[in-house]
């Protein structure tokens, strides 16, 4: 069987059993439209691939997912390469998103981080430091979870533990999100 028909066959079997997270995912949409609605931000991180996802999420906030309408109010926090040098020089890698945090998340505000794993140290701080300053937290991770679950105010844990498979079901994941969320109407 080839790579991608292999892909595949296992992407049948896995988005039959994703199907069970729907209701965590319009949860955690709704949380965050709610944040948007009343005037907060969305941010956004993530290592590697995950910073990616974060990237991608957040971009399209503030641009367009599929149709145009006002820009919506996000920011990935792996996006400046001077703020990740400085705070990693200064404080070390596991600080890197939690001084951004520090520096610009308010209550009402709300943090997305991405993690396969759900255990990278830097997700970690994060979503603490998210915690302590009030802001609603939501994860999408895989495998068991890892602590950043149970750290998290809506933690959706993908049923894989290969990277690969999580990483398209974040994908998945967020383009429902922007989907619903241009289909509200914005002022």
């Amino acid at each position: 069987m080839s790579p991608f028909a292999q892909a595949l066959t296992e992407w049948r079997t896995l988005a039959d059993r994703a199907a069970a997270l729907t209701p965590a995912v319009d949860a955690a949409g709704a949380a965050l439209r709610d944040v948007l609605r009343s005037g907060g931000k969305i941010l956004t991180c993530g290592n590697g691939g995950s910073a990616a996802d974060a990237l991608h999420l957040a971009e399209e906030l503030t641009g367009k997912y599929d149709r145009p309408r006002r820009a919506l109010a996000a920011l990935c926090l792996n996006a400046d390469g001077t703020a990740l040098t400085c705070i990693a020089n200064d404080f070390g890698y596991e600080q890197v998103f939690a001084r951004q945090i520090e520096a610009l998340g308010r209550p009402g505000d709300a943090l997305v981080t991405f993690t396969t794993s759900g255990r990278s140290p830097n997700i970690l701080a994060a979503l603490a430091a998210a915690r302590a300053r009030g802001l609603v937290t939501v994860t999408l991770t895989g495998k068991d979870g890892g602590p950043a679950a149970p750290a998290s105010d809506h933690a959706l844990v993908m049923p894989s533990h290969d990277t690969a498979r999580i990483q398209e079901l974040h994908t998945v994941v967020l383009h429902a999100w922007l989907a619903a969320l241009e289909a509200e109407t914005w002022p």
